[in-house]
């Protein structure tokens, strides 16, 4: 499933930037919760799936120490080429090469959508944060599965996943999170269905995770 995403998103990583620039795309309930976020947190925030970066910038416009991961190192030569005064690096969500407790917050945007959600790595992303740290996740919100042969004009081979928003909640609290709020919006007009975010707090009194 991996390889068949970097793939894509390195086949598509120029479309993309070009179709879209903009961290919100125009939605304002998006850019509110990450404002709200970035209210939050302190330290060293990590965009976890960066993509070509464009959330990334707008942490850093926020006044955030930010840096970018992702898979796919056709999307990270675009973010670099966009925003060469940020950092970026290669990296797996499921294995990330970040210290334990080494985050004071943590973006995961959309990075999920090409896992089903119990495979999305909340132990992972408990690890990497601190104690009473801030987790932002956005997803598609519902219960279903569609392929993409053709996306961003190219031809790709990527799996789509919508999470349920209750489902996602329990397995995060497992790992070791607090719900702080949630927040879901119906569809936008080119949109398969409604989005989802949560704010979440990684447990202040847990320790580190085996």
């Amino acid at each position: 499933m991996m390889t068949m995403t970097r793939a894509s998103y390195d086949v598509v990583a120029a479309s993309y930037a070009q179709l879209l620039p903009d961290a919100h795309d125009g939605r304002p309930l998006d850019a509110a919760i990450m404002r709200a976020f970035a209210e939050l947190v302190s330290g060293r925030i990590g965009d976890l799936g960066c993509g070509t970066g464009r959330i990334t910038r707008y942490l850093h416009e926020l006044g955030l120490d930010v840096f970018g991961v992702d898979l796919s190192e056709g999307m990270l030569a675009q973010a670099r080429q966009l925003h060469p005064h940020l950092d970026f690096r290669q990296g797996d969500l499921t294995e990330l090469d970040l210290a334990d407790e080494s985050l004071g917050g943590a973006v995961v945007w959309y990075s999920t959508v090409h896992m089903p959600a119990g495979d999305v790595p909340w132990l992972e992303f408990h690890r990497v944060l601190k104690p009473g740290g801030y987790l932002l996740h956005g997803f598609k919100a519902g219960d279903q599965k569609r392929h993409l042969d053709h996306a961003y004009g190219h031809d790709v081979d990527l799996d789509v996943y919508w999470h349920d928003v209750d489902e996602t909640v329990s397995n995060a609290i497992a790992a070791g999170f607090n719900e702080v709020a949630r927040l879901v919006r119906q569809r936008g007009v080119d949109e398969g269905g409604p989005q989802a975010f949560l704010l979440l707090q990684r447990n202040p009194g847990a320790g580190k995770t085996s």
